[in-house]
C-alpha cells in the first residue's frame, strides 16, 4: 500500500435489521456526529496537534509490536506515532476530514496506515487481529466487549479518558455525564485482565490540569 493511500470503506452502522424508525435514528444520529467533528477538523491546522498522546509516548516501552488499532483516531496523531515505531496500524473515525488529515499526515511522516471511515457504535472489530488497541479520550462502554475480542492472546489495550470529576476542573471536555468514566470503572471494565499500569486522580499535562484514569492492560 502506498504512504497515506486511502482505504475507506462506506461507514459502518448503516445498514443490518432493526425497524425502519430505528435505522433511520441511527443514521440521523451518525449524521450529527460526522457533522460535528468534519467541523473540528475542518482547518488547515491540526485541531489537536501532531504530536502523540503524552501517555503513549511515555508508555511505548510497554507494548508489543505489532498489529494495532486506534479508535477514534481523529486527525491521525497516535496511529502516525505508532506507524512510526514499527506497528502495522488500522486507524477509525466516523470524521472523513480527520482521515483525510491523517493520511496527509501519514504521507508527511513517510509512514503508512490504513484509514477507516466508520461509526463506532456499529464497527466490527476482527476477533482476535490485533497486538495493541489504543483507545484515548472516546468513552463508548459498548465497544468494551469488542476491543477484549479484537485482542490477540497477550495483547495489550491502551485506554485514558476522564474522570466525571473532570467537570468540577471547569476547564473544557465533554459535557454528558456518560462520556465520563466513574471512579475505579476502568479497572472493572478489565477485570480479568492482566493491569500492567494504572493511575486515577487529577493531573497536570500540557500545561492544563486533566481528571483522568490511564489504563494498560494484557489479555490473558
Amino acid at each position: 500500500m502506498k504512504n497515506g493511500q486511502k482505504n475507506n470503506p462506506p461507514p459502518c452502522g448503516l445498514t443490518g435489521g432493526g425497524t425502519s424508525d430505528n435505522l433511520k435514528e441511527k443514521r440521523a444520529t451518525m449524521k450529527r456526529d460526522q457533522k460535528r467533528w468534519d467541523k473540528r477538523f475542518k482547518e488547515k491546522a491540526f485541531a489537536l496537534g501532531k504530536e502523540a498522546n503524552l501517555f503513549l509516548k511515555r508508555k511505548l516501552h510497554l507494548l508489543p509490536v505489532g498489529r494495532a488499532l486506534d479508535l477514534a483516531t481523529g486527525e491521525g496523531r497516535n496511529a502516525i506515532f505508532l506507524a512510526q515505531h514499527g506497528f502495522e496500524v488500522d486507524a477509525v473515525d466516523i470524521s472523513e476530514i480527520g482521515l483525510r488529515k491523517t493520511r496527509r499526515l501519514a504521507k508527511e511522516k513517510g509512514v503508512r496506515i490504513r484509514t477507516i471511515l466508520a461509526d463506532l457504535d456499529a464497527y466490527p472489530i476482527e476477533k482476535e487481529r490485533y497486538d495493541l488497541i489504543v483507545n484515548l479520550y472516546f468513552l463508548n462502554r459498548r465497544l468494551l466487549p469488542k476491543i477484549k475480542k479484537g485482542l490477540r492472546k497477550g495483547g495489550t489495550v491502551v485506554f485514558e479518558t476522564y474522570l466525571l470529576e473532570h467537570r468540577d476542573l471547569h476547564v473544557g471536555g465533554p459535557t454528558n455525564p456518560k462520556y465520563f468514566l466513574n471512579p475505579n470503572e476502568l479497572l472493572t471494565l478489565f477485570r480479568g485482565f492482566r493491569i500492567l499500569f494504572y493511575r486515577e486522580g487529577i493531573f497536570r499535562e500540557g500545561g492544563k490540569r486533566k481528571a483522568i484514569a490511564s489504563l494498560i492492560a494484557q489479555k490473558p
